[in-house]
């Protein structure tokens, strides 16, 4: 198992190119699984999720091809006749569950473990469920698996999203775009992962009305064609260098290949903190401040600020003049990071679904802990602030989501080693 050892505090100078987005790259290779030919994702990064997702769809006999090199997917499913994703794989990810929606509504049967993935937070899949019997699926459980089929024409209805799922909303357009004459969906997610997703069905073929509002309409489609399609940039990891970018008075940071257009309301923000943002294309440029003003944060769904983020956002507020606040209204458990970075020197406090941070608070390195994705990348980016030596251990969980993580940070400054954590 590897760990990071990052020696701080070091200034970041520099250009880091932003790589496409799991969360994007996911859906759209399901939505493959739709079509009657071969589809080619371009933009797709180099992460644990996209190679456990390969693993799963290949079970089904679908021959996947990934050129590492050029970030180029090649899904062929002319031969797709297995109709599981087995336990297994799908423990790994929690993605791996859009199976369900891709099988279902591709040949009408599918049997789909029920899902695992990262350790926080209760995200059950009753809304995908209830939403696929409500547009005429059959849906039952057995020993960890679900079994679902539907005939070739389900009369639809129309589902409302309590609360409003990316997850529910990507696995309930896959089910009904090839079989429900008509199906609404009611509060669906808007996030960019799923304009995407549903603009790149529409490219194949698709009859999706509503992209981009909480309304989605699909009436089906006789087939789908394979497209070659490219994935979006990564919105959580363009936030993530924005905000390491911001926590030394020194930083000076060009990040390029951006989505700007994906990142709502994180800009306006952002910029209450002192930082310089200038936004160019695709290209987003900070000026860390000399002196990084506290701001207080609530999570919302997109437009408004991504709970990915608010473990990074509370990290960087231990290097801000004051007294902030962030309040996670998505999941009220996402504070595992909390005492680890308070091991540095941290002034923090959780109170339910607000930790409160106390700044400006000199970190000094220590052993942390990672627990999940976000978490771990907060503890990267407390380290390169920390003076001195900071081990931060468990960090398989970065690699299924940041590509090439330590090779963009230290092409900028950073001084971050990966190393087995027995040494």
């Amino acid at each position: 198992m590897d760990k990071f050892i990052i020696e701080g505090p070091t200034p970041l100078k520099g250009t880091i190119p932003i790589s496409g987005s799991k969360n994007a790259a996911l859906p759209l290779m399901a939505a493959s699984l739709l079509a009657d030919s071969p589809t080619t994702i371009t933009n797709v990064p180099k992460l644990r999720d996209i190679y456990t997702f390969n693993n799963v769809i290949r079970v089904t006999g679908t021959l996947v091809t990934f050129d590492e090199d050029e970030g180029t997917l090649a899904i062929d499913p002319a031969n797709l006749a297995h109709l599981e994703a087995p336990y297994e794989l799908v423990r790994k990810m929690r993605a791996s569950f859009y199976m369900l929606g891709a099988l279902l509504g591709r040949f009408g049967q599918a049997k789909v473990s029920l899902p695992g993935g990262c350790a926080w937070g209760p995200r059950p899949v009753d809304l995908h469920l209830n939403g696929m019997r409500e547009m005429g699926a059959d849906i039952k459980l057995e020993e960890g698996y679900v079994i679902a089929s539907a005939p070739k024409e389900m009369e639809g209805g129309s589902f409302t999203l309590e609360p409003s799922s990316v997850g529910a909303t990507i696995n309930l357009v896959l089910a009904s775009v090839l079989r429900a004459n008509k199906f609404t969906i009611k509060n669906a997610a808007k996030e960019p992962d799923v304009v995407i997703f549903c603009k790149r069905l529409v490219e194949m073929g698709a009859d999706i009305e509503g992209i981009g509002t909480d309304t989605l309409t699909i009436r089906a489609v006789d087939h789908l064609e394979g497209v070659t399609m490219r994935n979006a940039a990564d919105r959580i990891e363009t936030g993530t260098f924005m905000i390491a970018a911001a926590m030394h008075p020194e930083s000076d940071v060009t990040l390029t290949g951006v989505d700007v257009d994906d990142l709502g309301h994180f800009p306006e923000t952002f910029r209450k903190t002192g930082a310089e943002l200038a936004m160019n294309g695709d290209t987003v440029h900070v000026n860390a401040p000399e002196k990084l003003q506290p701001t207080d944060i609530r999570t919302e769904i997109y437009p408004g600020f991504p709970t990915d983020l608010q473990a990074q956002w509370a990290t960087m507020m231990t290097q801000a003049d004051g007294i902030s606040s962030v309040t996670d209204t998505i999941y009220y458990d996402r504070f595992s990071y909390v005492p680890e970075v308070t091991r540095l020197g941290a002034d923090m406090e959780v109170s339910e679904n607000t930790v409160t941070v106390e700044g400006k608070t000199p970190l000094k390195g220590a052993s942390v802990m990672s627990t999940d994705l976000r978490a771990s990348v907060s503890l990267v980016l407390a380290g390169m602030i920390a003076e001195g030596k900071t081990d931060v251990l468990r960090i398989y969980h970065l690699d299924r989501g940041y590509e090439d993580l330590e090779q963009k940070l230290t092409a900028v400054g950073a001084r971050i080693t990966r190393t087995d954590q027995e040494e």
